[in-house]
């Protein structure tokens, strides 16, 4: 038994002790069942936050118009919440009302698919199933507690995690389940987009992200969230570039290539080739002129709609913004090369452009040249300490201004080519290259 297993189990019997029902309740039974380790553990319990928080004097209210205290365990802290059943939900993400129930059974009723509807008592080694849950992942199936309408209506996030359980689990998505979504897709525009972006983050790095994705498609969720990947669909290119099919397709083999990918290498994946739709067009062949260009801002566009962090949303724009780069690097100057290499998540880069060509033409060439590069070829010399500095310029008789930069540029080039190696060399160079113009 895992540490925070075993702080929640202490929390249960600890209740229990004090005459209230508690049980171990939601995705940690599902994962238990289907023999997989739990990342948390949450607790049902019919005492009221008040009685939790006088047993647990540590414990803090989180949720106090849910019923929900975090009780602090060195392994994990533990959620305990009240047995409740909820009103209406108004907004469609929050009951306008939570009223306390006074079984476990009631409590259930309230939760979103019967597989997180399971209780565990880990006193007795008991699951207690009001709704069908265990039948149901046995069959491998999603399906909602009672009316999907009525379920995915009250919380329309759940339309979002519904793909993500489903494919995350390799779980059919019950008809009546995905007949609800289809009808109510464009109402996930009403949830936040920071929670939007956190489950569609899930979808891309929980994986399979290709199965996600084509379930959002089929949902009728893609076409609300992210048109710009819809628009993918149907979009042509060159056969013997691309003899795989459509940008769509394209994109979908690319993501059924990630393996525990970084958020930002996912996103870059996804959006990699955004800006073809927009540019396509046909002269003598399909041509995307300009698509890299057009992509990076239209990233830029998309992050910006998922609230996603300032520091990742540059990282994101540069994966798509440099992903053709590579064609060019057997013919790059090596200072060119080696500046490529030095950009910060480099190996992000990397593994976007391995996954491009595995996904269409399959000519690894240029990613095993530029990944050998990066290997074999030591960190100083990769970036090394400058020759010069703007000090040096001054000392020299230079006067400060732009010229600096194409003057310490040209100084690097051929320190990282290997034409130069020390500072007299260097000034040598500026000397040549850049004569003083005196007075």
């Amino acid at each position: 038994m895992d540490a925070q297993r075993e702080a929640a189990t202490g929390i249960v019997r600890r209740l229990g002790r004090e005459g209230f029902a508690a049980y171990l309740v939601g995705g940690c039974v599902r994962d238990m069942l289907l023999g997989r380790v739990p990342r948390d553990y949450d607790v049902s319990t019919s005492a009221t936050p008040q009685q939790v928080l006088s047993l647990f004097p540590d414990a803090l209210m989180v949720g106090a118009q849910f019923g929900v205290v975090l009780v602090p365990a060195d392994a994990g802290d533990v959620e305990v919440a009240t047995f409740r059943s909820d009103g209406v939900y108004a907004d469609g993400r929050h009951p306008t009302e939570v009223r306390y129930a006074k079984t476990a059974q009631e409590d259930v009723q309230r939760r979103d698919f019967t597989i997180n509807g399971l209780l565990y008592d880990p006193l007795t080694d008991q699951v207690l199933d009001y709704v069908g849950g265990q039948e149901d992942l046995r069959a491998k199936r999603l399906r909602t507690i009672g009316n999907p309408i009525d379920r995915l209506s009250e919380d329309r996030l759940r339309m979002l995690r519904g793909v993500r359980f489903a494919t995350r689990l390799g779980f059919q998505l019950d008809p009546a389940a995905l007949a609800a979504i289809q009808s109510l897709a464009p109402r996930i525009k009403t949830v936040s987009a920071e929670r939007q972006r956190d489950e569609i983050v899930k979808i891309l790095t929980e994986g399979p992200p290709r199965a996600g994705f084509e379930l959002l498609d089929q949902s009728g969720l893609l076409v609300e969230l992210l048109p710009e990947i819809k628009r993918m669909q149907g979009v042509q290119q060159p056969p013997e570039f691309h003899p795989e099919g459509d940008v769509w397709i394209h994109t979908l083999m690319m993501l059924e290539g990630l393996h525990q990918p970084t958020p930002t290498l996912a996103w870059g994946v996804l959006l990699h080739d955004v800006g073809k739709p927009p540019t396509f067009a046909v002269r003598e062949r399909i041509r995307f002129d300009g698509h890299v260009e057009m992509g990076a801002l239209m990233a830029a566009e998309i992050c910006a709609r998922f609230k996603i962090s300032t520091r990742e949303t540059e990282r994101i724009v540069e994966l798509v913004q440099h992903h053709l780069r590579f064609k060019d690097f057997p013919r790059m100057k090596r200072s060119t090369q080696l500046r490529f290499l030095r950009m910060e998540g480099f190996e992000e880069h990397l593994e976007l452009h391995r996954l491009d060509c595995l996904s269409s033409h399959r000519n690894l060439a240029n990613y095993e040249m530029a990944r050998r590069m990066l290997e074999e070829t030591p960190k100083e010399e990769i970036k090394p300490e400058p020759l010069l500095r703007g000090e040096d310029l001054i000392a020299q008789g230079y006067t400060p201004g732009p010229i600096f930069k194409s003057i310490l540029r040209a100084v690097e080039d051929a320190q990282l080519e290997g034409r130069i190696h020390d500072h007299t060399e260097a000034l040598r160079l500026i000397a040549e290259q850049f004569p003083v113009h005196q007075p």
